[in-house]
């Protein structure tokens, strides 16, 4: 039975945005040591290494004819968006993509309309609208290295990686309504992490990236630990909790708060900001608020 929210719940919440938007911060500081490829070869390792005391019991209630598309939830909800994150912030600031990143339930309203056909309010296709504006706004507004038009093209990567987690929720959501979340959870991550775990530290290259990077291998290790360990397996283990305590429409708040969290590590860390990307931002969260209009 779901319970109306407590101060703990607020924390948890508050709590739950540091820890998602702290990531795109620790993918940074990974990617001065580590490649795109190495980081999230090693994310993915590493959370599956996390989860395997949990494997066995969850893995045993999965039956064959369930495991494609788990494997399919496991690739979209996970795998390809460790690739494209990183991939993105070789050429996005840290602040940028945790920004991008709140396209989330944009993109999940969209699939749903366009793949698994459910109907949508006129108010959810006008939030499309003006969150994707937004979203282009912000890209082409925001301080970067490479200028407006690379910014643009690396900011469709995070773009992909939204629709990615709006695939994986949207098979969730139709294909495995009974399934409990930590099951899924386990063997989505498992599906695609054991196998990234064995060639992270066999044809990845890791140990020697570590070696030869001396201190500052041990550290960007840590800092991906971190972000698999924390970002990754204890925020989802948290998350599905906290909905199931208070309900979707109070948990998924977090998407409103990963943005600030994100900016203000970027401006931590001496990134650039631009005052056009406070009404760019605006936008694209007042986009998301009306895309989660039922």
């Amino acid at each position: 039975m779901q319970e109306r929210p407590t101060v703990l719940d607020f924390l948890t919440l508050i709590g739950l945005s540091l820890i998602w938007g702290t990531s795109y911060i620790l993918i940074k500081w990974g990617l001065e040591v580590f490649s795109a490829q190495q980081i999230a070869v090693l994310r993915l390792g590493l959370s599956a290494l996390a989860l395997s005391p949990f494997a066995i019991t969850h893995l045993r209630r999965i039956s064959l004819r369930q495991l494609p598309v788990l494997l399919l939830v496991g690739l979209t909800g996970t795998a390809i968006p460790s690739f494209l994150f990183p991939i993105a912030q070789t050429h996005l600031s840290s602040s940028l993509t945790g920004m991008l990143s709140s396209l989330n339930p944009l993109c999940t309203f969209l699939v749903a309309w366009l793949i698994f056909r459910t109907r949508p309010v006129r108010e959810q296709v006008i939030g499309l609208t003006v969150g994707l504006l937004g979203a282009v706004l912000l890209a082409y507004v925001t301080p970067g290295e490479g200028g407006q038009s690379t910014q643009l093209a690396y900011a469709g990567l995070v773009l992909a990686a939204c629709f990615c987690y709006g695939t994986s929720a949207n098979l969730v959501a139709n294909f495995f309504r009974k399934l409990p979340s930590l099951t899924i959870t386990v063997t989505s991550f498992f599906a695609v992490g054991l196998p990234a775990l064995i060639y992270a530290f066999t044809l990845g290259g890791v140990v020697p990236t570590i070696v030869q990077a001396g201190t500052a291998g041990w550290w960007a290790l840590g800092y991906v630990t971190i972000l698999a360990v924390g970002s990754t397996v204890l925020a989802s283990f948290v998350f599905f909790r906290l909905v199931q305590r208070t309900g979707a429409v109070f948990a998924s708040t977090v998407s409103y708060l990963i943005p600030v969290v994100a900016l203000l590590w970027g401006l931590l860390d001496d990134e650039r900001f631009a005052l056009l990307q406070m009404p760019a931002i605006v936008l694209v969260l007042v986009g998301v608020f009306l895309s989660k209009r039922k």
